[in-house]
């Protein structure tokens, strides 16, 4: 009895023994397809997961990198470390940002250029009637002539020339006229033109002369009326005669005269600016006859021919001019 009592307290204290929790835990085996022959040395770092070079500035990677192999770690115990199974981050491919925009210059706009206008439609032809009494097609543009010069026909009226000017001489006014055939022989001018003012000094009427008397009869106002008056005193010339188709003093059977060929003028008066009016027939004999004769005589050589009171009896109330050509020069009385 006092054998079996021992026994049975041993019993007791080994089911208690057996029945307490182990001190650690027992670690499961590897599976077969999980075992892999690795060398037993020490462990081998690879690079870690999501971490990739820095992209080159400016160029993006033709391709996306590969994730690196998971990491195998062989324990010197001969146990083998399976890799954590946590997702991984993906690689983001690193682009290189635009630069900034330079502030200190305002960006350049370039401004499109605008349509070209479009030319009108042609508007469809029109038939029938509408042909007939429709409105006339209207031009684009009116058409422009140049103007022709003008030149006077024979027997039509004188143009008047640039500025008023004639024989190219500015200094004498008046119209170009057409030629004019003479009644008689020996008459007319080829080339005529009418005189109306001279060097500033008017002609009470429009002498016809041709243009080699206008420019002797210039010449005289300039060298010899004006400087025998005074350049302010002469206003204007009286005029008696000038172009006439008739003989020498109106002789019959006379030749023809200077007057009949364009080639004379008369003068009966000399009018001053302060509105008197010297005469030749009542002023030649007079005080002031003298500025009167030195004007007629300054006149001898200007013309071919100088005629006056005294002369010949034919020109005691005026003074004759032409610029007829003599054998022994002028011809002056």
């Amino acid at each position: 009895m006092r054998a079996v009592v021992p026994l049975l307290l041993g019993l007791v204290l080994l089911a208690g023994a057996a029945a307490a929790a182990p001190e650690t835990s027992l670690r499961p085996k590897p599976r077969p397809f999980a075992t892999m022959p690795m060398p037993v040395g020490a462990p081998v770092a690879l690079t870690p997961p999501g971490e990739l070079a820095p992209a080159q500035q400016g160029t993006a990677p033709a391709t996306a990198a590969q994730p690196p192999a998971p990491t195998v770690v062989a324990n010197p115990s001969g146990s083998i470390e399976r890799p954590s199974l946590r997702p991984q981050l993906r690689p983001v491919r690193q682009v290189a940002a635009a630069p900034a925009p330079d502030q200190s210059t305002p960006p350049e706009v370039t401004m499109a250029a605008p349509p070209a206008a479009l030319a009108p439609a042609e508007p469809p032809p029109r038939r029938g009637l509408a042909r007939l009494f429709g409105p006339r097609k209207e031009t684009a543009e009116p058409r422009v002539l140049a103007g022709a010069a003008i030149r006077p026909n024979p027997g039509k009226e004188a143009a008047i020339s640039r500025k008023g000017a004639v024989c190219g001489d500015p200094a004498i006014k008046g119209v170009t006229l057409a030629p004019i055939p003479g009644k008689l022989r020996g008459c007319g001018i080829a080339e005529p033109v009418q005189v109306t003012s001279v060097d500033g000094v008017a002609l009470s009427m429009a002498a016809t002369l041709d243009c080699t008397t206008a420019r002797a009869l210039k010449t005289w106002v300039q060298t010899g009326l004006k400087p025998a008056f005074g350049r302010d005193k002469v206003a204007g010339l009286q005029i008696a005669a000038h172009y006439a188709c008739r003989s020498q003093n109106n002789r019959k059977g006379a030749p023809i005269s200077e007057h009949g060929r364009g080639k004379a003028i008369d003068i009966s008066g000399i009018i001053l600016t302060d509105g008197n009016t010297l005469t030749i027939e009542g002023d030649w004999r007079r005080r002031n006859g003298r500025a009167i004769k030195q004007a007629y005589k300054a006149g001898c050589g200007i013309f071919g021919t100088t005629l006056g009171p005294g002369s010949d009896g034919y020109h005691e109330d005026h003074m004759h001019f032409d610029t007829a050509s003599h054998r022994n020069g002028s011809y002056c009385r």
